[in-house]
């Protein structure tokens, strides 16, 4: 029951949980000024699973030195925690050490990691004294072991000997599917921890995250902060000097933020850099790197984590060669055919690279992130739609504001020609006609004959009025005549009240008829009274 997802998002904030990768370069030879890793005559990189301790040179602003009890490590001292960050290594700082002034045995190259990529250079150290090549097969013994102790306790486990075995099989096979649970198939032998990293799981798939672009010196850091967005932006200026004074309150030193973004689950991503003064006026950028490692220390990050940082990562991107590195080879657990069929399907394969989705928590991680850059770009659409408006409305009032300049540019031209005529005519009395002036009384002669003329403007002006009176006397008379009334409808009505008519009539007829017996009743009523009279006198 496997899921798969041919072409998700890019994630522009997906670097942000990708580690360094395990191989890190070769020291090359500088002065003693600047920065110092390992030893007073390294250069930028140096001192990668080295076990010297020296103390800084005379003038030198940072120095990252080994402690002596360090060891080399696996890969030459890089941890290589999958997809998570790996820490910073080194403890104590030496005596006198200034700036940063504490030991790193080794350093992070930031951006993708955790794929299985492999050094390139062989490490002069490794784990309890052991040559890199002797770890490396020691590490593929116990990758092939533990995959055939899986391979065991999916197929042919013994811990019981009967049939019972084979529903076993099929529990550890839905248990590996999953990524979870324990996997038991011998009396002998310890169970197989499944995780979803194991290559039976069915719950993972392959999208593509945006390749960084910022190199190592350009000292870029992405932060990550269990705050919403607008708390941190009201106090960056608190987080700046927070920041100051981890990395010890140099004064050469200064932290600037290079933004600031919003992240799912009321998260902000913070991306610093920090600029170092020399005493000679110029100024440089901490390498990613550098800075990376020295946040990743024990007692450092215990100081990030009061002030709400969760998480730090470099901004650094890929050499063609650890990019190559990474693509030849299918992350711990990704089908190989799956792993080749993402770098095919691959929209951009100059700015997306191809990462692993372990797990519904991933995918969730990833829709979240696509919803929150979705939120965002619509607010942006908004804002500009808005502006939009804006500009529309202002256009509006300045074409108006244009056609009645023009108008009032028109009056005034009227008005000055007035004046002008009347200067003129008060000027040329008294004074006989010129020539220039008889040709253009001639010439206005002419044009006013031309205007005047039956089949010319005024003649045509004239037809044109004429057509408007007509059609508005048609309009008028159209307008009178609106309605109509169907034929059997014009019936029925004329039939209503032709009963109306009739009911009013023998209503009349009723009130005459009761009117004049009231008349009679009212004679009687004054006959019998004057009776009554004369008989008593």
């Amino acid at each position: 029951m496997a899921f798969s997802f041919g072409g998700a998002a890019a994630n522009p904030a997906a670097t942000l949980t990708a580690p360094g990768f395990g191989a890190a370069p070769t020291a090359a030879a500088a002065p003693a000024t600047g920065f110092s890793f390992g030893s007073t005559n390294t250069g930028t990189f140096g001192g990668f699973g080295a076990a010297a301790a020296t103390a800084p040179a005379p003038g030198s602003t940072f120095s990252f030195s080994t402690p002596a009890n360090t060891t080399g490590g696996l890969f030459g001292n890089t941890q290589n925690k999958g997809f998570g960050f790996s820490s910073g290594l080194g403890t104590a700082a030496p005596a006198g050490a200034t700036g940063f002034g504490t030991g790193l045995g080794t350093t992070t190259l930031g951006g993708f990691g955790g794929f299985n990529i492999q050094p390139t250079q062989q490490q002069t150290g490794g784990l309890f004294g052991q040559p890199a090549q002797q770890q490396a097969q020691q590490q593929a013994q116990a990758q092939t072991t533990q995959l055939y102790q899986q391979v065991t306790a999916l197929s042919a486990p013994t811990l019981l000997g009967d049939e019972r075995d084979t529903i076993l099989a099929k529990w550890n096979q839905l248990q590996a599917y999953w990524g979870t649970g324990k996997g038991y198939y011998s009396n002998n032998n310890q169970p197989v921890d499944f995780t979803q990293e194991n290559p039976f799981c069915r719950f993972k798939a392959v999208g593509y995250s945006c390749v960084p672009v910022s190199k190592d010196e350009d000292g870029l850091v992405a932060l990550l902060l269990n705050k919403k967005e607008a708390d941190v932006r009201a106090q960056q200026q608190q987080l700046v000097e927070t920041l100051h004074k981890v990395l010890g309150s140099n004064q050469s030193l200064t932290v600037n933020v290079d933004g600031v973004k919003a992240l799912p689950n009321d998260q902000t991503e913070v991306i610093i850099y920090v600029v170092e003064r020399s005493p000679n006026g110029t100024s440089k950028r901490i390498p990613a790197t550098t800075l990376f490692s020295y946040l990743e220390q024990g007692n450092i990050k215990a100081q990030l984590a009061s002030i709400g940082v969760a998480m730090s990562g470099t901004r650094t991107e890929l050499s063609p060669a650890q990019l190559k590195q990474l693509l030849q080879n299918a992350p711990a657990g990704v089908d190989p055919i799956i792993w080749e069929q993402a770098k095919v399907d691959n929209p951009e394969p100059d700015k997306l690279i191809p990462v692993p989705m372990v797990g519904f928590k991933e995918l969730l991680r990833r829709l979240q992130f696509q919803e929150q850059m979705t939120k965002q770009h619509q607010t942006r659409v908004d804002i500009i739609s808005g502006d939009i408006s804006e500009l529309q409305k202002n256009q509006a009032t300045t074409v108006a504001k244009i056609a009645q300049y023009k108008r009032k540019l028109m009056d005034l031209s009227h008005r000055v020609l007035q004046v002008l005529i009347k200067q003129e005519i008060q000027r040329k009395s008294g004074y006989a006609i010129q020539v220039d002036e008889e040709h253009l009384r001639v010439q206005l002669d002419t044009i006013q004959s031309e205007l005047n003329a039956p089949t010319q403007f005024k003649g045509r002006l004239n037809e044109l009025m004429s057509q408007i009176r007509m059609q508005n006397h048609f309009g008028a008379v159209r307008s009178e005549e609106r309605y109509s009334v169907d034929a059997d409808l014009l019936r029925e009505i004329k039939q209503h009240l032709k009963q109306q008519q009739d009911g009013l009539s023998h209503l009349i007829s009723v009130i005459k008829d009761d009117l004049e017996d009231i008349k009679l009743i009212e004679h009687g009523l004054s006959d019998s009274g004057h009776m009554r009279g004369s008989i008593l006198s």
